[in-house]
């Protein structure tokens, strides 16, 4: 079994963008009355932020989210980045410009098509010097990335900030995994204590067999199309104060999450 507490949460989508907003959305059903349609992180500058693809935009928005709710330097945290797919918009570009005009391929979409992007531009943006993990492996992506930060903290290091996101599936990547609206969601997680109070609810994890989680929360039932709403049975979980959940871990395996709140 491996442990943290959950020091703090940042996420952003369509409508609900930021962790008070979607925690309201998530217990009452209440929605904001003006949201962005874009993240606009503050991390980076602004022609920057306006090249930046929306996958990179939303990794960066809730990254930043998150360490700013727990008083944590961004600098300081080492990462991981989990994404099921990474920028398929930029990929379907990059297959359909190389099939028809190969020389004519944008330099600035090929730098950004590849699957450490956001946690390349977050690093830069922070001015972090901490190690930062980029993994993939599709509906899994989630609770491996988890699995990978507890393991950091079990082996040494104080807090690790966790970032999963997806955007939208275009072309025919979208007919062999589709993927709907654009959608990011982070975590602080740190040691926990034994001496103190911890600052948040309590982590549990271990690998199971039983099936997932059904997509019921409010938050997993909006998002339900994005490639990454796997994990949203968790932020749902956070946001209500349930206390028990299985994410998909792959081959066959769950990973069993259990909150324990103060």
């Amino acid at each position: 079994m491996l442990t943290a507490v959950v020091e703090s949460v940042g996420y952003w989508s369509r409508g609900l963008p930021s962790w008070e907003a979607a925690r309201a959305y998530a217990v009452h059903g209440d929605l904001p009355a003006d949201a962005p349609s874009r993240p606009s992180p503050q991390l980076l500058a602004p022609n920057e932020r306006r090249r930046a693809p929306e996958t990179v935009a939303v990794a960066l928005e809730v990254a930043l989210a998150a360490c700013q709710a727990a008083n944590r330097d961004p600098a300081g945290l080492p990462s991981v980045f989990v994404s099921c797919h990474g920028d398929m918009a930029i990929t379907d570009y990059m297959c359909a410009t190389l099939a028809r005009e190969p020389r004519t391929i944008s330099p600035t979409r090929f730098h950004n098509s590849v699957h450490n992007a956001a946690a390349g531009y977050w690093t830069i943006g922070a001015g972090a010097m901490q190690p930062a993990t980029a993994l993939s492996a599709l509906d899994a992506s989630f609770a491996q990335g988890l699995i990978e930060a507890l393991a950091q903290i079990a082996a040494g290091d104080e807090a690790v900030l966790l970032v999963g996101y997806d955007g939208a599936a275009t072309g025919p990547l979208q007919t062999m995994w589709g993927s709907d609206g654009l959608l990011g969601a982070a975590l602080v997680l740190a040691r926990a204590p034994t001496d103190r109070r911890a600052t948040g609810p309590l982590l549990r994890a271990w690998l199971g067999d039983e099936p997932p989680s059904p997509l019921e929360g409010k938050l997993s039932r909006r998002e339900t199309g994005n490639a990454s709403a796997a994990m949203l049975p968790l932020f749902d979980a956070l946001a209500s104060g349930h206390d028990r959940l299985a994410l998909p871990a792959g081959g066959g395996r769950t990973l069993r999450v259990e909150l324990v709140h103060d």
